[in-house]
């Protein structure tokens, strides 16, 4: 049966693809944007079409989510691919990209596939499969690229380990390069970084942390520079967190080099102090920075340095949490939280709403070459209605994901979900 037309009046839009921040209405009608009316709502709507009055909240396209870890295959208990599709439409993200370091890892084209039926099975979000850069995210040979682009993987990456073998990546890059295929690679020197907790300085020092200096970042992207520079290849940056990398971004971009790059809400939201007494939940890989590299990201993101903001969603169970802090398991669920931390900035006049919103919507789109991220005709109906003034506390018991992670535990934040869309089909709709 299909679903009845549905139009959506005395909305906020918010389309950062064409940059338009302002009241307007919109008709969802099979599975697809009808129309956009900004300024006003459309006229002569039939009876057969079901209005929803947004009153004045935001209505924008739903979040792509770049950087999403679950634990299938081979790791259920900690997330399924259907818990984090839950998570993801009650956060407004309608589409997210899982990684490969799965157990078997996403590194042949039968596994892309699965993970593609698995989604459809599910019919919530969107859930493209990165596929692994080498095989068994070892580092050493390269992975099926050609053929797992053509199975449907968006990119490959091997996630959070480095590959340390410079002719590995400039031969990878090299590779994929020819079939068109983007690359992302974690920018960690995995001597410096080993072992690692905290980040080097004062604050690790006095909490007996094992701790990684900001330069372990800057070393490894300087190299993965100079390869894209040397091979023309496109390199997605996974997680640009300090200070000192941000200048080395700058210099390749104004090189040339196609480089796009990646923060996560966790970085731009805490920094080393709010570890506390060991909180294991502000745990992160790469960890948690200082005040000061927290800032040079947040103005980074302002600039359009950092161009995509990720969850970097990592599920972890209690009993991996649990733990000393140096032996407790990296990662913190973002799903649910992305949207209302990311609103913050726009709250505290530290960015404008149309420049957050774009790094989760329309720039991914563009990147990833998907059709979403964009309130125009004929577009998918993939979208989020958010009211932006309700306040809400974060609650643990309140997450669709399996795990519980999250460093935003008794938080205020400001913005809440109240549907989600994808495709035209509602998804998530608030109590």
């Amino acid at each position: 049966m299909t679903a009845r037309p549905t139009a959506f009046v005395n909305a906020r839009l918010v389309d950062p693809a064409s940059g338009w921040d302002g009241p307007g209405a919109l008709l969802v009608k099979n599975g697809k944007i009808a129309d956009v009316v900004q300024g006003a709502a459309p006229e002569g709507l039939s009876d057969d079409v079901e209005t929803i009055d947004a009153a004045g909240a935001m209505l924008a396209p739903g979040l792509i989510d770049l950087r999403v870890k679950t634990g299938e295959p081979g790791a259920e208990p900690k997330e399924t691919l259907k818990s984090a599709a839950l998570a993801a439409a009650a956060g407004g993200v309608t589409s997210i990209v899982v990684q490969p370091d799965t157990d078997p890892a996403v590194d042949d084209p039968a596994t892309v596939d699965f993970i593609l039926r698995r989604a459809r099975d599910i019919e919530l979000v969107h859930v493209y499969p990165a596929g692994a850069a080498t095989k068994g995210l070892k580092g050493e040979r390269m992975a099926e690229i050609g053929l797992m682009r053509d199975a449907g993987c968006l990119y490959v990456t091997d996630a959070d380990r480095p590959i340390v073998n410079s002719k590995v990546f400039r031969r990878l890059l090299s590779y994929a390069k020819g079939f068109g295929v983007l690359v992302a690679h974690r920018p960690a020197d995995p001597w410096l970084s080993a072992g690692a907790a905290a980040t080097e300085g004062e604050f690790a020092g006095r909490m007996g942390l094992a701790s990684v200096p900001p330069a372990a970042e800057k070393i490894m992207l300087e190299r993965d520079l100079a390869l894209a520079e040397l091979t023309g290849a496109r390199l997605l940056v996974d997680q640009v967190t300090t200070a000192c990398a941000l200048e080395s971004l700058e210099r390749g971009k104004a090189r040339g080099v196609a480089a796009t790059a990646t923060t996560s809400i966790n970085h731009l939201s805490f920094n080393e102090v709010d570890i506390g007494d060991y909180r294991t939940f502000l745990k992160f890989d790469p960890p948690v920075r200082g005040e000061d590299d927290r800032q040079a990201t947040i103005e980074a993101l302002a600039t359009g340095l950092i161009d995509i903001v990720v969850s970097a969603h990592a599920p972890a169970p209690a009993e991996d949490k649990r733990l000393p802090y140096d032996e407790a398991a990296p990662g913190a669920v973002g799903l649910q939280t992305l949207l209302p931390a990311l609103l913050g900035f726009h709250h505290e006049g530290r960015i404008p709403l149309i420049d957050l919103m774009r790094t989760v919507t329309s720039r991914p789109a563009e990147l990833l070459g998907l059709s979403a991220g964009r309130l125009a005709k004929g577009a998918p109906a993939d979208l989020v209605l958010c009211d932006l003034a309700a306040p809400m506390v974060v609650d643990l018991a309140d997450l669709k994901s399996k795990s519980k992670n999250s460093p935003f535990d008794g938080r205020r934040l400001q913005g809440v979900v109240r549907l989600t869309l994808v495709d035209g089909r509602v998804v998530y709709r608030a109590d």
